[in-house]
């Protein structure tokens, strides 16, 4: 387990947010679900987190919203987006708003570990 280390994961898909999280997890972090941006916004533990890993595309706020709105509240996590949609210039957009990686669905498991593993050591 890495000490202290917790990781959000944000997906309105409930399967793969669980897959997600045991992916984290058994790469040795600490890892909490959120179905929607809204409701990691709700839960007022933004700031216990040190990194977030969020869909772009879902109902409501998406992951690219989500990261202009932590940063305008001066909160600043890496943050690692995750698609499967292919829409031109998504890719630019996202890291626009301050995305360290960003992975399209279907990527292995070892493309999101080194991802966490760049935000964690940034």
């Amino acid at each position: 387990m890495v000490a202290g280390v917790s990781i959000a994961v944000i997906d309105d898909d409930d399967s793969l947010r669980i897959a997600l999280i045991a992916l984290v997890r058994s790469a040795g972090y600490t890892a909490r679900g959120f179905g929607s941006a809204e409701e990691f916004l709700a839960d007022g533990t933004a700031q216990s987190f040190a990194c977030l890993i969020t869909v772009i595309q879902m109902p409501g706020l998406s992951g690219i919203e989500l990261n202009a709105q932590l940063a305008v509240t001066g909160r600043k996590l890496p943050v690692i987006m995750i698609t499967a949609r292919h829409d031109a210039g998504l890719e630019e957009r996202a890291m626009a708003s301050g995305a360290l990686c960003f992975l399209r669905k279907p990527f292995e498991a070892d493309a999101l570990i080194h991802c966490l593993d760049r935000a964690l050591n940034a």
